[in-house]
């Protein structure tokens, strides 16, 4: 579904359409009853009206500020509370693409003109030489949203991002004393399995097992667990980076 917004920075004003950039890859499965293999139904009922199902025409958005008291919001009452800089996208600040942590980085859009195409270019552009990306908040839906516009090639990107309060703090980790020799060991093997980084190397490969059980069990076939290597589990932390290491490496290391 492509939404209709604006981008301005500035006194540049730019009409936009955003598209979503990522698909849900699932696979579909319904909640089934297993004795009668009959469909599991949800229904939406009013507590009050002795558990009456309630049409979706009839549902509306209610807060409680007291017990069994509700103020009731619309969504004419939610565009009111926007102002002309709510429904655009407005650049506040440019930072260094590379300062934005990829803990924050929520959901994808492709961003395209939709007139005023020298603007969006010269916009686009100008944020791929300098390595740049533009800051903005907007309202989508009835939620204030943080965005990071950014240039990805030819391409304007547009990623909504998490507020630092909704990130968990991590965890402390005490830093485990280490040897010289198991550094250089691990900095080895890490240099070993390096590489050009290519995304369509990376299959769902669960997923297609997933489909040709549907199929085999469709045809009336069983399911078999594939038969799986027995893997030696190494205790020693040098032993195991030994083992890891090819011999050509292991020699090389061996010399240095």
């Amino acid at each position: 579904m492509a939404m209709k917004l604006a981008i301005s920075f500035g006194l540049v004003y730019i009409p936009v359409v955003l598209t979503v950039a990522v698909k849900n890859n699932d696979i579909g499965f319904n909640m089934i009853d297993k004795n009668t293999l009959s469909r599991i139904k949800y229904k939406k009922t009013c507590v009050d009206c002795d558990e009456k199902e309630v049409k979706n025409e009839d549902i509306v958005r209610g807060y409680q500020y007291e017990k069994g008291k509700y103020v009731i919001f619309t969504n004419k009452d939610f565009e009111k509370l926007k102002t002309e800089k709510d429904k655009s996208i407005s650049i506040e600040q440019f930072v260094d693409l590379a300062e934005v942590d990829p803990i924050y980085f929520d959901k994808s859009y492709y961003v395209a003109p939709n007139g005023a195409d020298k603007a969006f270019t010269l916009l686009l552009e100008a944020m791929k030489k300098q390595h740049k990306a533009g800051i903005a908040k907007t309202v989508l839906g009835s939620k204030e949203t943080l965005i990071l516009l950014h240039a990805e090639g030819n391409k304007m990107m547009l990623n909504t991002l998490f507020f630092a309060e909704e990130i968990m703090a991590a965890p402390e980790i005490k830093p485990a004393k280490l040897e010289k020799k198991e550094l250089d060991l691990a900095e080895t093997l890490i240099d070993q399995m390096t590489s050009k980084f290519d995304i369509s190397a990376y299959t769902d490969d669960y997923t297609k097992r997933v489909k040709a059980a549907i199929k085999k069990k469709i045809s009336g076939g069983e399911i078999v667990a594939p038969k799986q290597k027995s893997t030696t589990k190494i205790i020693n932390i040098m032993d195991a980076l030994k083992k890891s290491i090819s011999p050509k490496r292991r020699t090389a290391q061996s010399k240095r």
